[in-house]
């Protein structure tokens, strides 16, 4: 046997291994992190679901709903950065668990709501409560995970937002047919309440479950926490110029320009998240129980194409045109549905790929800048992008509930998805390919 193929054995069995710790890791923590970030996804747009029976209850208009669902992205902007920054301080199980108890206790609170003056309130309380969840997670993954495992891992995690589309949309429409008018209150108050549960239960379950990072793991070797932490210390890139401190973040123009990136993609995201029962509605189909079904089939789309997509992703160690495509693609399925009318299989097909389209880019987006933010520029840089696309959110229901108010329909709304989307993709091309690319 020759030196080569010993040397060729030898490195086959450390990878061997260290996949095999990978995924014992994985197992551990992103079922936990998903089940986590469902209930998350579920308390931030159940709004939509809502959104069916309380505009008639209260006699708010398209832009109330759409400004109220905005609101949120308001208060999850002020406190995503700071809240990143206190949770590198004190640690990911404790402030992991904070923010789910207090958004879980706020959104069973929407269920008291009568007036748009609470509506705006309670929302904007629920963005300052979850701000940081998101980013902190992705953060908390990156002090796991080097760089060229990250897109697949990210991605698993999630699929968590479709997921919540998937479970969530008929759950919803259950409950609020289910208990309407139980105990004399409305089938949406019954799903504000019912749906904060999990939150609550997970948060504190969090407490127990969690550990900061691989050193306080007690279910790791110590040869396997050195092995992690060698892996996070190797440069993600030698000649790209790394990012370490706060001030080096606000001061780089390449963070400017992934955070538009992401702007665009998070602008066509919840275009789709907030507005995805109306569209359903919208072409014919009747009743909150179909409804909530019919919205589930776009969800189990995205969660394929997501999955496939972030596979692919870190096999072959392309960034760029792992994020173009499916921008494109939910361009398209936008288009598809704008133009489908009453005809549900066409708009079905349509949301489908415009749901794969939104939500495939959000995990492999990640990548670009773990390929120069290391230390507490990581957790600022991270929370700072997500934080100035999250204004998208804000933008995007209330842009869209304002467009709807004005022409009575949503085929305006969704062609200017389209191009936002369009927009996105083509800013992509201005990151050079041997910055992010492996």
């Amino acid at each position: 046997m020759t030196d080569a193929t010993i040397t060729a054995a030898t490195l086959g069995s450390a990878r061997a291994t260290e996949d095999r710790m990978y995924r014992r890791i994985t197992w551990r923590l992103i079922p936990f992190l998903m089940f986590c970030y469902v209930a998350a996804y579920l308390d931030r747009v159940n709004i939509g679901f809502a959104k069916l029976q309380m505009l008639d209850d209260l006699k708010f208009s398209e832009t109330v709903y759409g400004l109220g669902a905005g609101v949120f992205f308001i208060g999850y902007f002020l406190f995503e950065v700071p809240s990143n920054l206190v949770m590198q301080r004190v640690g990911a199980k404790i402030w992991i668990a904070r923010i789910m108890i207090t958004w879980g206790v706020i959104s069973a609170g929407f269920s008291l709501v009568s007036t748009p003056t609470q509506y705006y309130v309670l929302r904007f309380l629920l963005g300052a409560a979850e701000a940081g969840f998101y980013p902190g997670v992705i953060f908390y993954l990156m002090s796991w995970y080097p760089a060229h495992r990250r897109s697949q891992i990210i991605a698993l995690f999630m699929v968590a937002i479709p997921v919540a589309g998937i479970i969530g949309g008929p759950l919803s429409g259950w409950i609020m047919q289910a208990f309407n008018g139980a105990h004399g209150m409305a089938g949406w108050k019954w799903m504000f309440i019912i749906e904060a549960v999990p939150s609550l239960v997970l948060g504190v379950m969090t407490l127990f479950f969690l550990d900061n990072n691989p050193s306080q793991a007690k279910w790791l070797t110590p040869e396997q926490k050195a092995h992690i932490q060698r892996a996070l210390e190797i440069p993600v890139r030698a000649h790209a110029r790394i990012l370490s401190t706060v001030g080096n973040v606000f001061s780089d123009p390449r963070m400017l320009l992934l955070a538009v990136i992401y702007f665009c993609v998070i602008m066509g995201q919840y275009g789709l998240t907030f507005w995805m029962p109306t569209l359903i509605k919208a072409s014919g189909v009747q009743g909150v129980v179909n409804i909530g079904l019919l919205s589930a089939i776009p969800y189990g789309v995205a969660v394929i194409a997501m999955l496939s997509f972030g596979r692919s992703s870190d096999r072959t160690g392309e960034r760029r045109w792992h994020l173009i495509v499916p921008m494109l693609m939910g361009a398209v399925g936008y288009t598809i549905a704008a133009l489908a009318g009453h005809n549900v299989p066409l708009a079905l097909v349509g949301l489908s790929l415009a749901a794969a389209g939104v939500m495939t880019p959000g995990p492999l987006f990640w990548a670009l800048p773990s390929a120069f933010l290391v230390g507490s520029a990581a957790a600022a840089g991270v929370a700072a992008i997500n934080a100035f696309a999250g204004l998208a959110g804000f933008v995007s229901p209330y842009f869209i509930g304002w467009l709807r108010d004005l022409t009575q329909s949503s085929t305006i709304a969704m062609y200017v998805s389209a191009v936002v989307l369009v927009i996105g993709a083509g800013l992509i091309l201005l990151i050079p390919a041997k910055l992010v690319n492996r």
